[in-house]
């Protein structure tokens, strides 16, 4: 058993994944929702909202996320944040966990005008 605690003080991090415990996922938080247009290869990326609200783009959709909403992306959607609430948390999964340069080359930036921004 363990518990891990978020750091309020910074933009986002991870928990848990597979470079510190045996498992096949990461898990991670965010206190900030950050614009960064990019896609995964093979990455299946999970967002639960716990507070605050946000706007993502998947693609060419922009998506209004609330606490409650849980958004799955799948590898190879082109995605970013736009904009979320000062208040904004949300929860992050990641599978399968990456670690190190696996994780790093599965995150590709893309243009904006492939998300039509």
């Amino acid at each position: 058993m363990r518990v891990e605690r978020a750091d309020c003080g910074a933009d986002k991090g991870w928990y848990v994944g597979p470079w510190n415990a045996d498992l096949t996922v990461s898990i991670g938080y965010a206190n900030k929702s950050v614009d960064e247009p990019h896609v995964h290869q093979q990455i299946t990326e999970i967002c639960l909202v716990a507070r605050g609200t946000s706007d993502l783009r998947v693609e060419q959709k922009t998506i209004s996320l609330e606490p409650g909403d849980v958004i799955v992306i799948e590898p190879g959607e082109d995605h970013t944040f736009l904009s979320s609430s000062l208040d904004t948390f949300h929860f992050v999964a990641h599978l399968p966990g990456l670690t190190g340069t696996e994780a790093k080359d599965d995150r590709k930036h893309v243009c904006r005008t492939r998300l039509g921004l």
